[in-house]
């Protein structure tokens, strides 16, 4: 008989419960991971009122899509090897056939979207179920509260991968969220002569120089004065936060947005980006390349995400997240959840 297992479900916006019953067994060409600890992003929080766009999620849903865990089953045809292991994995539940799969862009498949903890069960709860393809496996030693925070590194890979920075580059990045932090910290590593974090909150600017930002500020400062930079990756998610990007940035610049922007956002003028030639590319969620890059670039110790983590609750205590990671206090970073 199989072991009973919790997990968190919203049925529907504003609506939680707590639930158990039997585990869920893997099936063909997928593995079982039982959950260390998940990590409660903005997303979540917008699955939970409901805000997230109609699209991409699907009531009653299990949230959770940043997490770790160890793998203990797997079903026909995956790899048994697998067993025991550390892991994380993608969330894109791509169709592997459509042009934009066969390009190595399964976060952009043409067949629908299908994304772990949105549309699929996620990692709220004491186990998943996953294609055991979407796994990246981790060394015996590694640090799974750490690597439950690989899922936003991979977003943040992804726009440092599209920015293309080059040594000497004066960088500025937009937002000192997760997504912000974790993008300094990348870009750290590419040794520009100026990584400025900009930010209006004094709390996420001092947290902004320890991840390797040169300088922090609100907008508007000396440092962070426009049409100076040459690549500037926003991460705020802020109505106006992609306009104030294109300002930002150097004639000829490069500019990557990674916000998912609500209605009412302010619009980029195109008159200003055909002056300016600039570049500017967007970036939905993490393809497997960025995925991989953010593993290789934490396990070889250019990026540690610990010093995001604020808060740790254990699942039942999914209500107290959900209020923190809504409450705009700057003094919140990371909220993990602990089955």
């Amino acid at each position: 008989m199989s072991a009973s297992a919790r997990a968190i479900v919203i049925d529907r916006p504003g609506e939680h419960r707590l639930v158990s019953g039997p585990q869920a067994e893997p099936g063909p060409g997928e593995a079982r991971v039982t959950v260390h600890t998940a990590g409660v992003s903005r997303s979540d929080r917008e699955l939970y009122d409901g805000t997230r766009p109609p699209a991409l999620v699907r009531y009653p849903v299990i949230p959770g899509h940043e997490w770790s865990g160890t793998v203990d089953a797997v079903g026909e045809g995956a790899p048994p090897e697998l067993l025991g292991r550390k892991v994380v994995a993608e969330g894109f539940r791509a169709c592997l056939v459509c042009d934009r799969c066969r390009e190595g862009a399964g976060n952009l498949c043409t067949r629908g979207y299908e994304e772990t903890g949105f549309t699929r069960p996620g990692a709220f709860g004491d186990s998943l179920l996953v294609p055991a393809r979407l796994l990246h496996v981790l060394a015996d030693c590694a640090d799974l509260r750490a690597a439950a925070l690989l899922a936003p590194a991979a977003v943040s890979a992804a726009a440092v991968l599209a920015g293309v920075p080059r040594p000497g580059d004066r960088i500025a990045v937009v937002g000192a969220g997760t997504l912000g932090l974790l993008a300094l910290q990348l870009l750290a590593a590419c040794s520009p002569a100026e990584l400025v974090a900009i930010d209006p909150r004094v709390q996420r600017c001092e947290r902004a120089l320890r991840m390797g930002a040169t300088q922090a500020g609100p907008p508007g400062e000396n440092s962070v004065s426009y049409g100076r930079f040459d690549l500037v990756v926003e991460a705020a998610g802020a109505f106006s936060a992609a306009q104030e990007a294109c300002l930002l940035v150097r004639r000829g610049g490069r500019v990557v947005l990674t916000g998912m922007f609500g209605p009412g956002a302010e619009g980029i003028d195109p008159e200003h980006l055909v002056e300016g030639q600039l570049t500017v590319r967007a970036v939905f969620g993490a393809p497997p390349s960025a995925w991989s890059h953010a593993v290789r670039a934490w396990e070889a110790g250019f990026l540690d995400p610990v010093p995001l983590i604020t808060h740790e609750l254990p699942l039942t205590a999914f209500g107290e997240a959900m209020a923190l990671v809504g409450s705009e206090d700057p003094a919140v970073g990371k909220v993990l959840l602990t089955p």
